[in-house]
Parts: C-alpha cells; sequence; structure tokens
C-alpha cells in the first residue's frame, strides 16, 4: 500500500479561506466526502458516524449515552432524576459533534442542503440533551456554546435552498426566523449581552438585507409604489388608473 498522499495533494491544491469538497463512491460502496485542509486532505462517510467508527457497537457515542439513561430509567420507575452526563462523556460527545460540523459545513459546500440539516439537527439534538444532564452550567456550556453557529448554518441551508428555487419571500421568512432563533437562544441561556457582538446574528442579518434588495418586486408590488409616486406627484389621473390596475391584480388573484 502507497501511504504518499503527494500526487493528490499536488492535483487538489489548498485554497486559504474557501471550503474544498469532493462527493465520491468508496471502494466499500458507501458514500464518501473529502474536505481539502492546509495540510491535508480529511475523510469522512456521508451517512452514519462521518469517522465510520461504531463506539461499544452503536451508531455514535450519543446513542450510547441514551442507551444508558434508558437503562437509568428502566431501574428508576422511568425517572431521570440522578442522571449525569459526565465530564468524559461531554468530551467524547462534543469530538463526536465536531466530525458532525466538519462534514455539514461539506454538504453546504456540495448544496446537499437536506444534508446540512440532518446534522445540524443531529447535534442540536446533542447539545440538548447534554444540557438537560451535564453535572454543571460550565459543562454544559462547553457544548452550548457551538449552538449558534450550528443554527446559522440550519438558517443558511435552508435560505440557500429557496432561492436556488427563487423563491424569495420564504428565504426571508426563514432567514427571519433563523434570526428569532438564535435571538431566543442567547436570552434562554441568560447571555443576551452576546446578541451585539454575535457574529452568527451579524452574518445573518447581513445576509437578510442583502436579500430584501435583492428579491424581485411583484406587478402588484410595483403598481403599488406607480401610485405612492402618482400621489406625491399630485397627478390624481394616473394615480386613479394605478388603482384600476391594482384592483384587477387583486381580484384576478395575481
Amino acid at each position: 500500500m502507497n501511504y504518499d498522499l503527494t500526487r493528490l495533494l499536488q492535483s487538489w491544491p489548498y485554497q486559504p479561506g474557501q471550503v474544498a469538497a469532493k462527493r465520491f463512491k468508496g471502494r466499500d460502496g458507501r458514500q464518501k466526502i473529502q474536505l481539502r485542509v492546509d495540510l491535508g486532505v480529511l475523510q469522512m462517510n456521508a451517512e452514519g458516524r462521518p469517522d465510520g467508527k461504531r463506539p461499544l457497537g452503536m451508531e455514535s457515542w450519543y446513542h450510547v449515552v441514551v442507551a444508558r439513561l434508558e437503562e437509568h430509567r428502566a431501574t428508576h420507575a422511568g425517572s431521570e432524576d440522578d442522571f449525569e452526563v459526565g465530564p468524559e462523556e461531554c468530551g467524547k460527545l462534543q469530538q463526536e459533534c465536531i466530525q458532525y460540523h466538519h462534514r455539514y459545513i461539506c454538504l453546504f459546500q456540495l448544496e446537499d442542503f437536506a444534508g446540512v440539516e440532518t446534522d445540524c439537527e443531529r447535534n442540536l439534538k446533542v447539545f440538548e440533551f447534554v444540557a438537560r444532564h451535564a453535572p454543571t452550567e460550565e459543562a454544559a456550556w462547553s457544548l452550548l456554546q457551538f449552538i449558534p453557529q450550528l443554527l446559522m448554518m440550519r438558517t443558511r441551508a435552508r435560505g440557500t435552498a429557496a432561492l436556488k428555487q427563487d423563491r424569495f419571500d420564504d428565504a426571508l421568512l426563514l432567514i427571519g426566523d433563523g434570526i428569532a432563533e438564535l435571538e431566543r437562544f442567547y436570552t434562554e441561556n441568560e447571555r443576551p449581552q452576546m446578541t451585539e457582538g454575535s457574529p452568527e446574528l451579524a452574518s445573518l442579518r447581513e445576509w437578510l438585507s442583502q436579500i430584501s434588495v435583492r428579491r424581485p418586486i411583484s406587478e402588484v408590488e410595483r403598481l403599488e409604489r406607480d401610485l405612492a409616486e402618482a400621489i406625491r406627484s399630485e397627478d390624481y389621473e394616473r394615480a386613479a388608473r394605478v388603482r384600476d390596475q391594482i384592483k384587477k391584480h387583486q381580484t384576478s388573484g395575481s
């Protein structure tokens, strides 16, 4: 086996600041994703746990911890009292979530927006689980701190998917929902002051502004602007004609 990656790396130059990803079918028949990084290439499975490992025979460490919770419930009359996710397990879950983070970044670049949502929601579920069962707020925040970036990426995926289909109004609604979700996260975690310096919020707000400017206006919106202009210039005959056109469009449902 030849372990030298020189030829691969020379044929796929690293571009600083750019996400370069490829998707292909591996020798095992499974879909793989490669991410070019400055010192080489990261390879991961496109489905399941990215590194392909099965901790204790399960799909992921998250599944292992959930199974432990189920055992706890079985011996405590269904109660979750006294169940904790310890520091070592928090560390394993964090490392595992980073794998999924790398993958959904690649999936976004590959325009697999459904895959981005799946991995984002998977990590969000893990973060919320740890928040309920971590022994301390500090341990919980070690994972919760990644939620803003995750919510931003999920919003980016949803909004971009809508824009690809020219659904500008849907995109604006989805981005607005993402912004509100981020603001709610900071408030619920008693960190409202972080909204001012949040790069994720700033990024989504700027994106929302850009799309609002680019969004094509409907015929009715164009007529309403014409009407406003006619009224401002006191051209009441033109205003009356425009009103009639607006009524026709509204009556026809267009």
